[in-house]
């Protein structure tokens, strides 16, 4: 009896500790949309593509842990606070922003170092499917942040 009960225990325990789920960007992507074949446009300017891709609905909610590179919005010197999270690097800064669906804003309430925004990271939070726009681009989900730790993969 006493076994049992710590089993007991010991599982309802575990029940609390939930892992993140691995999603990487094509998972991001509904199955069946095939994006439009956007114009080129030789004029510098930095146009968003796609502002219409949708987004994975059943994502919304998911505590989930994704790679990418940082696009720094808010923080100091030390800590960022808010960030887009992109699929590669300079994508929001050295060429235009990739669609909707590509693009990840997350908020850590308590800011977290980022030590080179030329090196990928995964980072850790609850996904939503929330829009959020500012000046440099629209994204299709938002992510309130974790973790942040080095991209080992």
């Amino acid at each position: 009896m006493k076994y049992l009960l710590l089993l007991l225990t010991m599982s309802s325990f575990a029940g609390f500790s939930q892992e993140p789920e691995e999603l990487f960007w094509e998972d991001m992507i509904p199955k069946n949309y095939i994006a439009p074949q956007d114009e080129v446009n030789h004029d510098g300017a930095m146009i968003q593509q796609s502002l219409n891709a949708p987004v994975v609905k059943e994502l919304n909610g998911k505590l989930v842990k994704i790679p990418g590179f940082v696009v720094p919005l808010e923080g100091d010197s030390d800590t960022t606070t808010e960030f887009l999270l992109v699929p590669y690097f300079g994508a929001c800064i050295h060429v235009p922003p990739p669609p909707p669906n590509q693009i990840v804003y997350v908020k850590f309430s308590s800011g977290v170092p980022i030590d080179n925004i030329y090196d990928a990271v995964w980072v850790t939070g609850t996904l939503s499917t929330d829009v959020w726009q500012g000046d440099i681009a629209t994204t299709g989900y938002s992510l309130q942040g974790i973790e942040v730790t080095p991209y080992d993969g």
